[in-house]
């Protein structure tokens, strides 16, 4: 009897039922890719999709980003109905473009215009990993050099945010041109004086990565944001070693001397701030103040 008094009934973890999985909404929670946590949905927009466990840097899209940058989020955007064609006819390549465009609400894997942060006007270009994992093909190119070109003519400062897999294999030596095009637009950027403010996320490889990407006056990273030319495998079979564990991480690169500074998410839009702050001519008044 006295056992029985004491026995204690033992909790078992339950199941949810398939119901009850359909009952909650889609979308309501995220897991975490790096440390597995689970977070809800409007706790992590509100931490700009930063893990408040491990704070990995989620993968944003294009129209999230802009949100989170410029002032008010305001784009006046440019080329906004620029598709790609099919020059080559490489197979099902028309199919996949309507897919990405219907999935994504994006017309191709950039979008480039004109808004102010901090009070500052800039030209910007935010690339989008949903769109063909971020694929350098002939319209991304295209868009990007017009956008240089129109941070020529205005004089306002550029800022391109990459993420790319790569060059778009379904246009072939077409998207590799793009590499050459829009690094001769930068040169006569440069030339000019224009003020390039480059920032890299995850990930940023490939073609992107040896062109555009690391030409910038200042060349900035989020953290743990993954940049390189090949993947890690392809150079682990090339030279026959293996690499450090942080291999291809902005803080290795940082350490290497390829950055210039890594920047967490919540403080990005006040360096980009100070930077711009920093290469505006302040007119000076006629007592010298």
């Amino acid at each position: 009897m006295l056992k029985d008094f004491f026995y204690k009934k033992k909790k078992y973890a339950t199941i949810p039922s398939e119901r009850a999985k359909k009952e909650i909404p889609e979308g309501i929670a995220n897991k975490c890719p790096k440390c597995g946590a689970i977070q809800f949905s409007t706790e992590l927009e509100k931490n700009l999709k930063v893990c408040a466990s491990c704070g990995y840097h989620f993968i944003l899209n294009g129209m999230e980003r802009i949100q989170m940058t410029l002032d008010d989020g305001r784009l006046f955007e440019f080329d906004s109905d620029m598709i790609s064609a099919d020059p080559l006819e490489f197979p099902g390549y028309p199919e996949k473009v309507g897919k990405m465009i219907e999935k994504t609400g994006s017309k191709d894997a950039v979008i480039t215009g004109e808004g102010t942060i901090g009070g500052y006007p800039v030209v910007i270009c935010v690339m989008s990993f949903d769109f063909f994992s971020g694929t350098l093909g002939s319209v991304v190119g295209e868009k990007i050099t017009r956008a240089i070109e129109a941070a020529m003519q205005k004089k306002y400062p550029l800022i391109i945010f990459s993420t790319s897999g790569g060059a778009r294999m379904q246009e072939s030596i077409l998207a590799l041109m793009q590499m050459a095009k829009t690094s001769a637009a930068l040169s006569k950027f440069h030339e000019q004086g224009g003020l390039y403010i480059s920032v890299l996320t995850e990930p940023t490889l490939g073609g992107v990565s040896a062109s555009f990407a690391m030409l910038g006056d200042y060349v900035l990273a989020e953290p743990g944001a993954i940049i390189g030319f090949a993947g890690r495998r392809v150079i682990e079979q090339t030279i026959r070693q293996k690499l450090p564990d942080n291999f291809q991480t902005a803080e290795f690169n940082l350490q290497h001397g390829q950055l210039d500074k890594v920047v967490h998410r919540k403080e990005l839009r006040t360096v980009l701030t100070q930077i711009l702050d920093m290469h505006t001519v302040k007119e000076v008044s006629s007592d010298g103040r």
